[in-house]
């Protein structure tokens, strides 16, 4: 029996609403119908709404949990790596040897850019925002395959994957290298996918440049946590582009674009500037009692959606002790700062009972510095992870042949009807 919800307004008049259920978490009330009675909902920030209906991720923040289409990250991150959870979220099953043979070779192969597409950057002044480069040169591709722009074709749509998983990690690599001078590292396709993004970024001509198999994991393992979180605000704006009928690089532009907001994607670089404010490891007792005090603001502790232990935060810290080992940084200043951070919030009564556990941003901040990525460099690293959360959203939508282009609805309390008053009367 089809479970139903009824809604009485005006006194009197009723509307029955069904409630649809979901393999996992809440179910949802269908409100489509709802525009029957001249009224719409109101909900700023879409806090209580379901915009879409996916198969992708799932996100209970209570009970700390999130899987990719059904595996629990924890496990993907320790068993598995990047490129295998990329095949993952696009296709919804893990790849057979054969299979993820094929992928890797596929994705390998499309690494380079078109050579014009590398003077773009020459149009961008040295001192350029990374975020500002990867926003422009990522929807200029569109300019340069052409062949594969008909979302209407699933071959085109697939091509269009394969190349933006490939290819952004070369543009990424190309941002922190113009800003540094220095010149374009091309792909080594020898390397495996993390491997190689090491190599673009920090190899000379001057010298072979053997990536650190510790760091190549440890970076791996950020870009899996990274990869997809449900419906956060730049997958709704690849959606929403999407929905359009945008080309694919214009929509993951798009979703760069908003990710490029400190309130989305900048927590990392954040938590990097709160050590930096607070100075020494003598400092912290004083910091933290301001806290507390709500004088000062604790980056990298607690969750907009997880209210309990961010489930990435607990295989980063693993990571992030695995890395300061490995380079012989225990004992640098800012990283003791940052453990002596931790140490308070895990121990702390007012931080256990506010469930203000480190998440994964202060872990990953913390190791992204210790690889020697720059801090302007956070965001763009969040959104080559992010690239196949969004393109594998994108392909979902509009794979539904119920797809329907994004149209919120408004409150509006500006001024009523007014008429025309000519200048002169006025």
């Amino acid at each position: 029996m089809e479970n139903k919800v009824t809604l009485t307004y005006n006194g009197g008049q009723s509307i029955e609403l069904p409630v649809l259920p979901g393999t996992l978490g809440p179910s949802v009330v269908d409100i489509r119908a709802f525009s029957k009675t001249g009224m719409f909902t109101f909900d700023p920030g879409f806090l209580a709404t379901s915009a879409c209906e996916s198969k992708i991720t799932f996100i209970d923040g209570d009970e700390g949990q999130l899987y990719y289409r059904g595996y629990p990250i924890e496990q993907l991150a320790k068993e598995s790596d990047y490129l295998e959870t990329c095949y993952l979220l696009i296709y919804g099953e893990l790849p057979t040897r054969a299979q993820r043979e094929e992928f890797e070779h596929t994705v390998m192969k499309h690494t380079m850019v078109h050579d014009q597409l590398t003077r773009f950057f020459n149009g961008f002044r040295r001192d350029a925002h990374p975020m500002a480069m990867m926003v422009g040169v990522t929807g200029a591709l569109s300019a340069f395959y052409q062949d594969s722009l008909d979302i209407n074709n699933a071959e085109h749509r697939k091509v269009a994957i394969y190349r933006l998983i490939s290819k952004i990690p070369t543009i990424a690599a190309m941002c922190y290298r113009y800003t540094q001078g220095l010149p374009f590292n091309y792909p080594k396709n020898d390397l495996g996918y993390t491997a190689n993004f090491l190599h673009m970024m920090f190899a000379t001509p001057c010298e072979p440049y053997e990536p650190n198999p510790v760091l190549v994991r440890a970076l791996d393992r950020i870009f899996t946590l990274h990869a997809d979180h449900e419906q956060n605000a730049s997958t709704s704006t690849v959606r929403l582009a999407g929905s359009s009928g945008a080309n694919p690089f214009a929509c993951i532009a798009a979703g760069i674009a908003c990710l490029w907001g400190p309130s989305h994607g900048g927590a990392n670089e954040a938590v990097l500037k709160m050590l930096d404010e607070i100075g020494s490891v003598d400092n912290v007792p004083a910091f933290m009692e301001g806290v507390k005090a709500k004088t000062h603001k604790l980056m990298g502790f607690g969750h907009r959606v997880y209210k309990n232990m961010d489930p990435r935060a607990a295989i980063m810290r693993e990571t992030c002790y695995e890395v300061l080992k490995e380079l012989g940084l225990e004992n640098d200043p800012k990283l003791k700062l940052a453990m002596a951070l931790e140490k308070i919030a895990l121990e702390d009564s007012y931080f256990i009972e506010r469930k203000l556990y480190p998440n994964v941003d202060f872990y990953s901040g913390i190791v992204l510095t210790a690889l020697g990525i720059p801090v302007s460099m956070f965001t763009v690293i969040f959104a080559l992870a992010r690239t196949v959360g969004w393109i594998s959203h994108w392909n979902e939508m509009i794979s539904d042949p119920g797809m329907k282009i994004g149209r919120p609805r408004q409150l509006y309390t500006g001024s009523p009807r007014r008429d025309y008053v000519p200048s002169g009367d006025r």
